[in-house]
């Protein structure tokens, strides 16, 4: 009989992780490397809700907390989802989790069953078919192109949804291309998943804050409002508010799926930490100024490395209009000869090479679903991202 579990065998490990940890390691041993794998704002927590978290701790804020979430927090999410998305949703209806990742999971985990089947557009975050895969479920692919900026049409949705479909993700602004979906361009979605009465949505909007220019921001039953009983709209404080590291994620839906997710989690987890919920109700009900700051700043980053990329020879890079990610195509480099020998046969032989050769670390875009791309996380400093793509351009100038 086998120790570990069938399960295993249905999942790989996070590839954003490791590259990350592939980057810790080079430059433990030395090397000169620059990490662009990581999904995480290089901005501190800002002070006013560093202050709330200290408070709580010396309030005596430390013991076990409601398995769905402090009361404080579950009324500022509902508070939240009225002032900003035109939600209407009671206390009661939230839950909160130790991360969107748990959100996510947790409502796999309490609707999946064999044979259930989720549609997922490419490229999509990593977690997503790896989750419903260890829930039982399955991963259905519903593709984007790079021609239209990453974005799903209604008639490829149409093509992946069949009656075993149980759920369909959706996640705008995208981890990994940064696209987002405008108002019109998400109703056509929403049109679709109403003459599917049998499909749920489960709306992932960690980058609801984090858009450029004059694009708005929309969620799936804003735009539908007849989706509210079947939709989940998950959100957290780690993107938008340099939170990831205090684990807070929080959804909000039906009910009867909020209280089976808090079965699930009360003989999972129990409830988030106590301080980092306590620094989550200031996040979402204090000052919210430094939002926009952290945007213009984001948005300049961004404008460079795509300003950079598109003059690398193979390389060609859309503009997002969101999250803090580009999504480029290395397509041009396909069949190539790096300088070490190596012929580039995949997006995973290019951000090896690029590895070796120059100590930029990225994420192939085949653990995405979607290539030849590779993913940049611009979430560091203009300093850094401007010399990252230097080396880039040089190395795509060297292949042969």
């Amino acid at each position: 009989m086998a120790f570990l579990a069938d399960a295993l065998s249905r999942v790989k490990p996070s590839a954003t992780i490791a590259v990350s940890q592939k980057a810790r390691e080079l430059k433990a041993k030395g090397r000169d490397v620059i990490g662009l794998g990581a999904g995480e704002p290089d901005f501190d927590t800002p002070d006013n809700i560093k202050k709330a978290a200290i408070d709580a701790i010396n309030r005596g804020e430390t013991k076990y907390t409601p398995v769905s979430g402090i009361p404080e927090l579950r009324e500022a999410i509902a508070k939240k989802f009225k002032r900003e998305n035109n939600l209407d949703y009671t206390a009661a209806q939230t839950i909160v989790g130790t991360g969107g990742k748990q959100i996510l999971f947790n409502a796999f985990m309490a609707t999946l069953n064999p044979g259930d089947e989720v549609v997922i557009p490419t490229p999509y975050w990593v977690s997503y078919p790896e989750m419903v895969a260890l829930c039982g479920g399955t991963p259905v692919f519903a593709s984007t192109k790079q021609e239209n900026n990453f974005k799903l049409k209604a008639e490829d949705l149409k093509k992946a949804i069949t009656p075993k479909t149980k759920w369909f993700v959706f996640n705008s602004p995208s981890n990994p291309s940064g696209a987002a979906y405008s108002h019109d361009e998400l109703k056509a979605l929403t049109d679709v998943l109403m003459r599917y009465p049998h499909v749920w949505v489960l709306t992932d909007d960690m980058y609801e804050h984090l858009t450029y220019g004059d694009f708005k921001f929309a969620t799936p039953v804003e735009v539908e409002p007849g989706l509210y009983d079947r939709t989940l709209t998950m959100n957290g404080v780690s993107k938008a508010y340099a939170m990831t590291g205090w684990r807070i994620g929080y959804a909000a839906g039906p009910l009867q799926l909020i209280k089976a997710m808090d079965m699930i989690q009360g003989q999972q987890t129990s409830g988030a930490t106590s301080i980092a919920q306590w620094a989550a109700v200031e996040a979402l009900n204090g000052p919210q100024d430094f939002i926009p700051r952290n945007k213009e700043i984001f948005q300049g980053r961004r404008d460079l490395v795509v300003s950079m990329l598109n003059q690398a020879t193979g390389i060609s890079c859309p503009t997002p209009e969101g999250a803090f990610y580009v999504y480029p195509s290395c397509a041009g480099l396909i069949g190539k000869t790096a300088p070490s020998g190596k012929v580039i046969e995949t997006d995973e032989d290019f951000v090896s090479e690029l590895l070796e050769a120059e100590g930029v670390a990225v994420v192939h875009g085949s653990a995405f679903g979607l290539g030849p791309n590779f993913r940049i996380s611009y979430a560091t400093s203009e300093a850094l991202l401007e010399e990252a793509c230097r080396r880039i351009q040089r190395f795509c100038a060297a292949c042969r």
